[in-house]
């Protein structure tokens, strides 16, 4: 893989690898040593902070060759002394705990170099501070800051500039792709090769950010930085504040308007709901009449002037969203408190495939999960890359002699009411055989819910379950309780990274199939049958084959890890499409016998106890 991307990057050319284990280093090598300047960009912020500070410096030091780095991430991930500034001046917080982390923070940003939030363990990743200590692409007062000489946003951009290889994060690649507004438009043009790691997840990537999205959370932002900005730059600009407050008002309204569920779907379900059209056209004009009364007020203050921009930003947002043509799909998402609207292409594929195209880069896609039955097509046929060169290696995990596949008997369909019961019924024997030390993973967040209450009280293990704490808190939980069982759903199905025996089991209750009522996906379905195509073929199956083998993918992480991957889902075997989930797995022993799953356990713990 390493001789294959050294080629491509001294050919400029376009390269498609699948890689179950390795990859990291397999695509460093070759770009340490070519001497290009590289982006490489990454799924999340935890594996961009993992490639910068473990990955990229092994590499380096084993090559011995002189290449600068730097970590570049979104805006919002560095404090803003301006925003922290404002903040303390304010003095208004939610409690006593706020109070304290704040302090916390201040102390903080007294002694720290590069301003990456991530420093800060001692306050909570959700706390509702971040967002009052960090600056948006909307909020950012750019070159009118008094802070500007200082920003860390600033300096992180300008070691990104100077550096030869720059790690950044999909969401920061295209927003400033597609957006132009996380601000290093300079930095792409220099650029010599492009490496995206955990490719896998570009497509839903690029079809946010080629799209438009709106939200009640921006435009409440919005109203209230407008009255703080007209209080502290006095502009006099009669009604400025009353037109916010109409604005805030019309924003709960249009929540109302949805109902009181949370749901999701197309906005041309509601064409027909007269209320739905009322509330929709209110919004319209009072962020319409806030614009006018910012535009009044923006040649009396840099802040004043940024709330008119954002303003001017948001309601030309709304009329794309509400004017969809037939080549977009727009829909919201509600819930208990707000909503967002969206606008997304149904095909991404010919906009990337012109930024790849002809741009004198080398571009390079990697992941443990691109192919499909060993074939590229759905992957490439999304993004516009049919004309890249492919190449996939197998793991060099001994499959065959230290994991077990398990395909329960007697569950039944998967749209019966009892199936999260039954599942669970099924799943219990294994526990006991694994003695705890298994991910359980869910394809929705009510069958998770359902199975903790059927576990409580019947595990002789620890119960650790998605939401009670952040991912990264659970996780270490489960790595040092070394027994534990874990229920996770979507964001514990990839990027999670346990090896040893403290995870010995994976079970996974469905095959990851999107809702059928996704709007995204119901309008994308209908374009391609009025081509004559078969979406679920084409689209909804490899998605799902994709999704499976990322949780599959949990189970071995290590040469000497050994574990039992139980699939609950009975389609596997009793539909057609049930050969291409299993063809697209790790070649592993397969039974529906629980006795060897018991035997496997047994057979695997028995050197253990030996030893001890």
């Amino acid at each position: 893989m390493a001789a294959s991307i050294e080629r491509v990057l001294a050919d400029a050319g376009v390269f498609i690898a699948e890689s179950g284990t390795g990859k990291t280093y397999a695509y460093l090598v070759p770009v340490l040593l070519s001497g290009k300047k590289t982006l490489i960009s990454t799924g999340t912020r935890h594996l961009q902070d993992q490639i910068y500070h473990r990955d990229l410096p092994q590499v380096r030091d084993a090559l011995g060759v002189p290449v600068t780095t730097a970590l570049l991430k979104g805006r919002a991930n560095y404090l803003c002394r301006h925003r922290l500034a404002r903040t303390a001046a304010e003095g208004r917080f939610a409690s006593r705990v706020q109070a304290a982390d704040f302090q916390k923070l201040a102390a903080w940003a007294q002694r720290t170099r590069r301003g990456d939030i991530a420093e800060v363990s001692e306050v909570p990743e959700d706390s509702e501070l971040w967002p009052l200590v960090t600056s948006t692409a909307d909020n950012c007062l750019g070159g009118g800051c008094s802070d500007f000489d200082r920003c860390h946003v600033n300096a992180a951009r300008r070691e990104a500039l100077a550096a030869d290889v720059v790690v950044v994060n999909h969401h920061l690649f295209f927003a400033d792709l597609a957006l132009r507004d996380e601000g290093f438009a300079q930095l792409l043009p220099g650029v010599e090769a492009v490496v995206f790691d955990e490719a896998h997840q570009l497509p839903e990537i690029v079809s946010v950010f080629f799209g438009q999205s709106l939200s009640s959370s921006q435009l409440n932002g919005l109203c209230r930085d407008t009255v703080a900005e007209d209080v502290r730059e006095k502009s006099g600009v009669a009604g400025l504040p009353e037109a916010a407050a109409k604005l805030e008002k019309a924003v709960a309204d249009f929540r109302l308007a949805f109902g009181k569920e949370s749901k999701r779907a197309s906005l041309a379900g509601l064409e027909d709901d007269k209320s739905f059209r009322q509330a929709l056209s209110d919004l319209a004009a009072r962020l319409d009449g806030l614009v006018q009364a910012l535009t009044l007020a923006a040649p009396k203050g840099q802040g004043l002037a940024n709330c008119h921009r954002r303003a001017l930003d948001l309601a030309e947002r709304l009329t794309l969203i509400r004017d969809a043509t037939s080549d977009y799909v727009s829909w919201y998402e509600t819930t208990h408190r707000g909503f967002s609207l969206y606008l997304t292409p149904l095909d991404v594929s010919g906009p990337f495939r012109g930024r790849v195209e002809g741009s004198g880069k080398a571009w390079v896609f990697t992941s443990a999960t691109l192919a499909i039955n060993k074939n590229f097509a759905h992957f490439q046929m999304q993004l516009g890359l049919e004309n890249a060169e492919t190449g996939l290696w197998d793991s060099p995990f001994d499959y065959a002699r230290n994991t077990l596949l398990y395909l329960p008997t007697g569950l039944p369909n998967p749209g019966s009411p009892d199936y999260t019961v039954a599942v669970i019924e099924a799943a219990l024997p294994v526990l006991a055989a694994s003695r705890g030390r298994a991910f359980l993973l869910f394809t929705s967040h009510r069958a998770l819910r359902l199975a903790e209450e059927l576990l409580q009280g019947r595990l002789d293990h620890p119960l650790l379950v998605q939401g009670e704490a952040p991912r990264s808190v659970l996780l270490e939980r489960f790595r040092e309780l070394g027994n534990a069982v874990l229920l996770g759903t979507g964001s514990f199905w990839e990027g999670v990274d346990v090896r040893g025996e403290a995870l010995s089991c994976v079970i996974i209750d469905k095959l990851p199939f999107a809702a059928p009522d996704d709007p995204v996906l119901q309008a994308r379905g209908r374009a391609m049958e009025e081509e004559g195509r078969n979406p679920f073929m084409e689209y909804q199956l490899p998605a799902a084959v994709i999704a499976l083998k990322q949780g599959a993918g949990r189970l071995i992480r290590d040469e000497n890890d050994r574990g039992v991957l139980m699939l609950c889902d009975p389609r596997l075997l009793s539909k057609p499409y049930g050969k291409t989930f299993l063809a697209s797995l790790p070649p592993m022993p397969r039974t529906r016998a629980l006795a060897d799953v018991q035997r496997f356990f047994d057979t695997t713990d028995r050197p253990q106890h030996a030893a001890r």
